[in-house]
């Protein structure tokens, strides 16, 4: 059966649509239509033109191109489209905060935005449904990879560990620190916090570890981390949540922070 939407589309229109889609390639550029439809370059402009008109395809940047599916989608596969194609958008690339909680199944919040780390400088997206955040990381904090896999495609995103230790730097990126807090709550069994504490050195920002220290201790989880990380008292004050409101709240002098978020506040998802 013939839709209304196919009708109003040109036969070489549905051609390179169809291609596309039987190949698999969410993301092309102009040499694949160059390749697909094999006719003049004044053809091929018309053709992508007509296309982005009809809300079928949206450049994402000069010469590169973004397939949108029909109403039906990809039988179901548009919804993991943003992991699969941010390879296709920057490299070196990693999926985090946010969109990482929610695939590690640390928080239920789906952000819609795909939060993506890189070490370059890239303008945020948005085209259709789909937007993408670019955080800029320098190389010595670009780490703590991991490779997962969709429909048997691969992509990057920080592990559980990384995740919670930028998610420590940059609470608003992950929906508030209340979400760091249920995360690691959640994932309390999954998580190596030795690890953890390895990244927060690695990253070099001493914060990270003193809000960790907060965390475990109110979510009385403290066995989950050496006695000996614990020796050094911090002399200076850090905010405990850094995206949080600048008001202090109380000081906290064993793990060197400015309380600026309530207890109840950070943990209201448990019903505290």
């Amino acid at each position: 059966m013939v839709t209304k939407e196919l009708k109003l589309l040109g036969p070489r229109e549905l051609r390179l649509l169809f291609t596309l889609e039987e190949e698999g390639k969410f993301v092309f550029k102009t040499d694949d239509a160059r390749r697909i439809l094999g006719t003049s370059e004044a053809s091929i402009k018309n053709v992508l033109y007509r296309l982005r008109k009809k809300g079928r395809v949206e450049e994402i940047e000069r010469g590169k191109y973004l397939l949108i599916p029909a109403k039906a989608g990809y039988h179901g596969k548009w919804a993991e489209v943003p992991f699969l194609i941010v390879s296709e958008i920057v490299d070196p690339y990693y999926i985090g905060f946010a969109s990482a909680l929610n695939y590690w199944g640390m928080t239920e919040q789906v952000p819609n935005t795909t939060f993506v780390v890189t070490t370059k400088r890239k303008r945020n997206l948005e085209y259709g449904s789909l937007k993408f955040k670019f955080i800029t990381f320098s190389k010595k904090r670009f780490f703590g990879i991991v490779d997962e896999e969709i429909s048997g495609e691969k992509f990057k995103i920080s592990s559980r560990e990384k995740t919670i230790v930028d998610g420590l730097i940059y609470p608003k990126y992950c929906g508030g620190l209340d979400e760091i807090v249920k995360g690691i709550w959640e994932s309390q069994n999954e998580i190596d916090f030795a690890k953890v504490i390895d990244y927060a050195k690695e990253m070099r920002n001493d914060s990270v570890k003193r809000r960790l220290f907060y965390i475990l201790d109110i979510l009385e989880l403290n066995k989950k981390i050496r006695s000996k990380d614990l020796n050094k008292v911090p002399k200076d004050l850090k905010w405990l949540d850094p995206s949080g409101p600048k008001k202090a709240l109380e000081y906290s002098k064993e793990y060197g922070l400015i309380i600026n978020r309530t207890k109840k506040d950070l943990m209201s998802w448990r019903g505290y």
